[in-house]
C-alpha cells in the first residue's frame, strides 16, 4: 500500500484549487470588452468564449484550461499519485466554482481532461472517442462531454492505477455530469417530445 504524503496532498488541493479557479475565458472577455454571460449558455468557458469572440481565442483558452488541469498534477505526482489525483481533482473544482467569478465558473470539461492526461494519457482514448462519437451523432457538446466522462471508471478499472485512481475516476466523471444536469434534463425531454436536437447554445 502506498503511504500518502499528507502534507504535499493537503498543498496539491490548494494549489489546485488556486490555480484551476483562475479563468482565462473571462480575462479574455475583459479585455475585449466582451460580457460572456450574454453569449451562449453564458459559461466562461472555451466553447462559449469561442462563439463570443472567435475560434482561435476559443482555442487559446481551451489549451490554457487543459493546462490548468495538467499542470498541477504533473508537479505533484512527485509526492506520491493521491498528492497528483487530488491535485486535479481540485484544478476541475475551483475551475466550476471560482471565487474569483463568485462561485461560478465553467464545466470543467478542458481542466478534467488536462489533469487525466497527466495521471493517465490511456484514459484519455476512451474518453475522446466517446466524446467525438456522441457529439457527432447528437451535435451537442455537453451530451458528449458526459458520455466521455461516463468511461472513466470502467477505464480505471482496466487501465489500473489502484483504488484511488478509481476514486478520482468517479469523482472527475460526477463532476461532469453535475455540472451538465441541465444539459441531461434538455436531451431527455427532447427526445420523449420526439424533437432531435437541443439549442447547441446550452450544450456548452
Amino acid at each position: 500500500m502506498t503511504e500518502v504524503d499528507w502534507g504535499a496532498t493537503a498543498t496539491a488541493a490548494v494549489v489546485g484549487y488556486a490555480l484551476g479557479s483562475l479563468s482565462p475565458a473571462a480575462a479574455a472577455a475583459r479585455f475585449r470588452g466582451v460580457d460572456l454571460r450574454e453569449s451562449g449558455s453564458g459559461n466562461p468557458g472555451a466553447t462559449n468564449a469561442a462563439r463570443a469572440m472567435g475560434v482561435k481565442v476559443g482555442v487559446v483558452v481551451g489549451v490554457m484550461d487543459v493546462a490548468k488541469g495538467y499542470a498541477p498534477v504533473a508537479y505533484f505526482n512527485r509526492y506520491g499519485a493521491p498528492a497528483g489525483e487530488v491535485a486535479g481533482l481540485c484544478a476541475a473544482l475551483g475551475h466550476v466554482s471560482s471565487p474569483l467569478l463568485k462561485g461560478k465558473g465553467g464545466k470543467g470539461v478542458a481542466t478534467s481532461l488536462g489533469a487525466i492526461l497527466a495521471i493517465e494519457p490511456l484514459w484519455a482514448v476512451p474518453v475522446l472517442v466517446g466524446f467525438g462519437a456522441t457529439v457527432a451523432a447528437t451535435h451537442q457538446i455537453g451530451i458528449g462531454s458526459v458520455v466521455g466522462s461516463l468511461t472513466l471508471v470502467p477505464t480505471s478499472l482496466v487501465v489500473w492505477r489502484g483504488r484511488a485512481g478509481v476514486g478520482f475516476a468517479a469523482g472527475m466523471s460526477a463532476l461532469v455530469v453535475y455540472r451538465h444536469r441541465r444539459n441531461l434534463q434538455t436531451f431527455i425531454e427532447e427526445l420523449r417530445s420526439g424533437r432531435s436536437t437541443v439549442d447547441a447554445a446550452e450544450a456548452a
